[in-house]
């Protein structure tokens, strides 16, 4: 009983779970679940379900996840490793079962054409299956790195374009919302034709001032400090649209 691997599975997974330094974390019922959905399913793994898959067989198709390598090819290369006959069935559920797992990734679409280029000339080389996988995981991991990249460059030109145009159309004296002006750490909004400013105090307070005009300048006539941009969003709401006493 004492060599049963069920017992270290358990052990394990109770083991790397009370390393968790909060008290809160350990009593959270959703974490106890989770655990215990996780042990679980290494108990199911370990008990032999998937009996065709043994040796490197399952270490192969791990490694080919998410390289668009076509199941024919993977299927025919598979049943040269030792194991009973793979059918094309047993090769995609494989799949489809370690893609369900936590934290997994399905393929990226984006990089499928550039895949099956690279699995086709390496394979016309006759370059070994094992050896293409490896090559396509590299590809991979570059292409996602590059896109990764690329999506952040547009995200910031995104922002910079509406940061601008923000800029703009507090320039030009139309309506907007709290708009910071050249980055500054005042900002400045207009509803009615009015224009409010939003000033940050030593006591991380919101000023809220009405101004007649866009200025760094000190001045203005103080309407009252607020915790946060939302309560003096609220009150600009409101006298906006109030009579002005001068």
């Amino acid at each position: 009983m004492v060599d049963d691997d069920r017992i270290r599975v358990v052990t394990d997974a109770i083991a790397a779970y009370v390393k968790s330094p909060s008290l809160q974390h350990l009593r959270d019922p959703h974490s106890i679940i989770t655990v215990a959905k996780a042990v679980i399913k290494q108990l199911d793994r370990d008990s032999g379900i998937w009996k065709k898959w043994e040796g490197q067989r399952d270490a192969l198709l791990k490694a080919s996840l998410g390289c668009w390598i076509p199941v024919e090819a993977l299927q025919s290369y598979l049943n040269t490793l030792p194991g009973p006959n793979l059918t094309i069935t047993d090769v995609c559920q494989r799949q489809k079962a370690y893609q369900e797992e936590p934290y997994s990734r399905f393929p990226n679409e984006d990089l499928k054409e550039g895949c099956l280029m690279l699995f086709n000339e390496e394979k016309a080389l006759g370059t070994e299956l094992v050896a293409i996988i490896g090559r396509l995981a590299e590809h991979v991991e570059g292409e996602e790195e590059r896109l990764r990249l690329e999506h952040e460059a547009r995200y910031k030109a995104m922002r910079e374009r509406e940061r601008l145009a923000a800029e703009r159309r507090l320039l030009s004296g139309a309506d907007c919302r709290w708009t910071h002006l050249k980055k500054s750490s005042e900002c400045y909004c207009r509803v009615n034709g009015r224009t409010y400013r939003l000033t940050r105090t030593k006591e991380k307070r919101w000023s809220l001032s009405r101004v007649e005009a866009v200025s760094s300048e000190e001045g203005g006539n103080l309407i009252g400090t607020y915790l946060g941009k939302a309560d003096a969003t609220k009150v600009v709401a409101k006298i906006a649209y109030e009579t002005e006493y001068h």
